[in-house]
């Protein structure tokens, strides 16, 4: 059995992944505040900014899964917020730690468990982390989604690291999915110019139909991944692909 668990699964590029991988028989997990509607899909409602009830609910979903017969399990952490925009001295301490927590903080402690509780398994193991061109290209306005961005790539580097010399490794990668037509778009584009100076790049992509639909992503996405084209610890455009 091949598995996939996919966080933040009901909206933008997670519900595609969901979609696609359910489609080529996957058995697929969803963990998100809310459902998708896939009757094919086992939904674990979970807020994953909430670390505690997170690390409860994943750590539950693992040995339920560990189960089974499993041919491949691969973790994509997905789920993301880019937070208010605006300098970083005109942001609240909330905002700020949330972003950190869910962006950052959550795929850690995700990757860990995961690691951790599928040390025995002998067959394909991956974390494909979702990051993004902000991870090294800074934007005014994003001082925060910027860093968590970086730091989920310097994540995915180290864990190929300290994987590298294990038997049964868990491959760990980092895909930039490009400018994506979903929801983080239209907050962007509903921002005053005054705190993103780069708004009307942002408007201008829309206008011109130039942003990847979500459905295309997932499909590069799985392309790269049954195809094996990566190694332990790469950083990819799929843009690139």
């Amino acid at each position: 059995m091949n598995i996939i668990i996919i966080t933040g699964g009901s909206k933008g590029i997670g519900k595609a992944l969901v979609k696609k991988y359910a489609s080529e028989n996957y058995k697929v997990f969803s963990l998100a505040r809310t459902a998708s509607l896939l009757e094919s899909v086992q939904n674990i409602s979970v807020d994953l900014s909430n670390l505690t009830v997170t690390e409860n609910k994943f750590t539950s979903l693992l040995k339920e899964i560990l189960l089974q017969k499993i041919t491949s399990i691969t973790l994509v952490n997905n789920a993301g917020r880019l937070g208010k925009i605006g300098d970083l001295e005109n942001l609240k301490a909330y905002d700020i730690a949330k972003s950190i927590q869910l962006n950052t903080t959550t795929p850690l402690i995700l990757s860990s468990l995961f690691i951790k509780m599928t040390q025995e398994l002998v067959c394909k193991k991956q974390i494909i982390n979702i990051s993004s061109g902000a991870a090294k290209n800074a934007y005014q306005g994003w001082s925060v989604y910027c860093t968590s961005k970086a730091a989920i790539d310097m994540m995915t580097k180290a864990i190929a690291t300290e994987q590298n010399e294990e038997e049964n490794e868990v491959k760990c990668v980092s895909i930039y999915p490009g400018v994506v037509d979903t929801n983080m778009q239209s907050q962007i584009r509903s921002t005053h110019e005054s705190d993103f100076t780069s708004l009307q790049r942002f408007v201008d992509l829309k206008n011109n139909n130039e942003l990847y639909s979500p459905d295309f992503v997932a499909n590069s996405i799985y392309k790269i991944d049954i195809e094996n084209q990566l190694e332990s610890g790469d950083i990819i455009d799929i843009r690139n692909f």
